[in-house]
C-alpha cells in the first residue's frame, strides 16, 4: 500500500533508540518504520537530519488575564506560530478564570480565543483559584470527564495562592478522578515579608524580584506541597524547579515512595539573577517566577537533567512586551519591582536551547531529549500513545533537526508577540528546520507554512511514570 508521505534517510529517535530508517505516513499517522517503504505521494529527503517527536510544551501561558491594563503579548495565533517554528507540535496553556467567572465559563472563553487560530494542537490545563462547592463539586468532575485531566494550584501570588487546606481539597478531587495536580511551589508569606523589607529599605529595582524570592522560599514550598500530596494520597508535578535544594526535596520524597514529578525550564540552565541587575530598567526583561538563580544552581539543575531527576523540560512561556505600558513597563513598574508583570517569552527557543546545550554538548542523549521534551509530557498529561513518540499508530507529529546549523537567537527571527527575547545573541548549534503536524508541514526553515490547522485535544487520565 502506498504512503501519503515518506521521510527518507534521516536518523530517527524512537523511544530509547536512534535508528537509521524511513518513516511512512498515511492519513496523518505513522504507518511504517523501516526501509524500502514503496511509493508515496510526497518524499522528504532527510539525509543529514535527525527526526524527533514534535515537541510538546506542557507549560505555556497564552492570552491569559494579567490584571487591569496589562496584556499578554501572545494570542493563540502568534503563540502557536512561534511554537511551530521552534519545533513544537502541541502546546498546553493554562486556563485561568477571570474574577467572578466559573471554571467552566473560563474554559468556554479559552476555546473561543483559540478557535481557528492554532497552527499546532492545543490542550488546556485548569488553574484552580477558588475552592467553593461549585468548583470542587461540579465543575472539576464535569471537566475531568470532558478530558481536562490536570489541575494547577498556586502557593504564591495574591488572589491565586491557596491555603494548605484548600490545596488538600483540590487534591482530594484529583484523587477521586485520577487527575494530575501541578503545583507552583513558592512560599507567599515569606516572599511578601521580604518584599516589604526591600521596599522599606529603598531596594526597588528589578533585581529585587529575585532577591525577595530566594531558594528557601521555593524549597520550603516544595517540601510542603509534597507533604500535602502524601497526606492526600495523590501524585503531583512540581513545575519550574529552579534550584538544587528544591530538587533534593523531590528526590528525597521519591526515595520514600512518593510519586512526584519534576519540571524545569531553559531559564534555569542559562540565565542568572544577575540578568535582573542590568542597567536601568533592562532587568525587567528577565523577571519571572521562580527567578533565575546563580551558576551553582544552574549546575545542580544540569545534574538533575543528566541523571534523570527531571521528567519534563518546558518553557513557562509567559510573554509581555518590554516597551509597552500594557507590558513590562506598566504603570508603577519603574518605581518598584512589585509592579513588573511576571514572565518571559520562550516557547520558540525552548527546544533549540536544550538541543544545543544538552545534546550537542554531550550532557544528554537524543532519546533523553525526546523524553523530556515530548514523550513524558504526553504520558503524564494523558496524550499518549497518540502524541509524543515516533511510533507506528501515533500521529505523524515530527520535527526534523539540522545538528550542524549554528546561529544566534535573535528577536528579529522569532515569531512570538513579545518585542524581545531574553536570549538575544545566545549561540545555538542544532535547529529545527521542518515541523510536521499529522504529516503536514506547518513550519519550514524558520517560517510558518499554510493556514492554522491545529486541533483541540481532549485527554485521558495521566499515565503516572513512577
Amino acid at each position: 500500500m502506498s504512503h501519503d508521505l515518506i521521510i527518507k534517510g534521516g536518523r530517527v529517535v524512537t523511544g530509547a533508540e536512534v535508528v537509521n530508517c524511513d518513516i511512512g505516513i498515511r492519513a496523518g499517522r505513522i504507518a511504517t518504520l523501516g526501509h524500502d517503504l514503496g511509493d508515496a505521494t510526497e518524499v522528504i529527503d532527510a539525509t543529514g537530519l535527525i527526526a524527533l517527536p514534535g515537541g510538546i510544551d506542557s507549560h505555556v501561558h497564552i492570552a491569559q488575564p494579567s490584571g487591569p491594563g496589562i496584556e499578554m503579548a501572545d494570542d493563540f495565533a502568534s503563540a502557536t506560530r512561534s511554537a511551530a517554528c521552534g519545533g513544537n507540535t502541541t502546546v498546553m496553556p493554562f486556563c485561568l478564570p477571570e474574577d467572578g467567572a466559573t471554571l467552566r465559563q473560563a474554559v468556554n472563553a479559552y476555546h473561543a480565543k483559540a478557535n481557528g487560530q492554532c497552527h499546532i494542537d492545543v490542550s488546556f490545563h485548569l488553574i484552580i483559584k477558588d475552592t467553593d462547592s461549585q468548583t470542587l463539586g461540579q465543575d472539576l468532575p464535569a471537566l475531568f470527564e470532558a478530558g481536562y485531566t490536570s489541575f494547577k494550584v498556586f502557593m504564591t501570588y495574591a488572589g491565586l495562592a491557596l491555603s494548605d487546606r484548600e490545596i488538600l481539597d483540590v487534591m482530594d478531587v484529583a484523587k477521586a478522578h485520577n487527575a494530575m495536580v501541578m503545583v507552583h511551589a513558592e512560599n507567599e508569606d515569606a516572599i511578601e515579608f521580604l518584599r516589604d523589607k526591600a521596599e522599606e529599605a529603598g531596594n526597588t529595582g528589578p533585581v529585587n524580584h529575585a532577591r525577595t524570592r530566594p531558594v528557601p522560599a521555593e524549597r520550603e514550598a516544595t517540601h510542603r506541597a509534597i507533604s500535602l500530596a502524601e497526606i492526600a494520597g495523590v501524585p503531583l508535578t512540581i513545575v519550574h524547579v529552579s534550584n538544587g535544594p528544591a530538587l533534593e526535596e523531590i528526590t528525597r520524597a521519591r526515595r520514600r515512595g512518593a510519586k512526584v514529578f519534576a519540571e524545569t525550564c531553559p531559564q534555569y540552565i542559562t540565565l542568572t539573577a544577575d540578568d535582573l541587575d542590568r542597567a536601568g530598567f533592562e532587568g525587567a526583561k528577565y523577571v519571572c517566577s521562580p527567578p533565575p538563580r546563580d551558576t551553582a544552581e544552574q549546575t545542580a539543575i544540569w545534574a538533575g537533567l543528566e541523571q534523570g531527576d527531571f521528567d519534563l523540560f518546558s518553557s513557562d512561556h509567559c510573554p509581555f512586551r518590554f516597551a509597552d505600558t500594557a507590558g513590562k513597563d506598566a504603570p508603577g513598574a519603574r518605581a518598584t519591582f512589585r509592579n513588573i508583570p511576571n514572565g518571559i517569552p520562550g516557547v520558540e527557543t525552548r527546544l533549540p536551547i536544550l538541543f544545543s546545550e544538552g545534546v550537542m554538548k554531550g550532557r544528554i542523549t537524543l532519546p533523553r531529549f525526546a523524553a523530556i521534551t515530548a514523550t513524558n509530557h504526553a504520558r503524564l498529561y494523558g496524550l499518549a500513545p497518540r502524541k509524543g513518540a515516533i511510533a507506528v499508530g501515533a500521529d505523524a507529529d515530527i520535527t526534523l533537526w539540522d545538528p550542524t546549523l549554528t546561529k544566534p537567537i535573535r528577536q528579529a527571527d522569532l515569531h512570538h508577540g513579545s518585542d524581545y527575547t531574553p536570549w538575544e545573541g545566545f549561540n545555538v548549534t542544532g535547529w529545527p528546520v521542518r515541523t510536521l503536524l499529522r504529516g503536514k508541514t506547518v513550519a519550514k526553515e524558520g517560517e510558518i507554512v499554510g493556514a492554522a490547522t491545529g486541533d483541540y485535544l481532549s485527554r485521558s487520565a495521566p499515565e503516572f511514570l513512577l
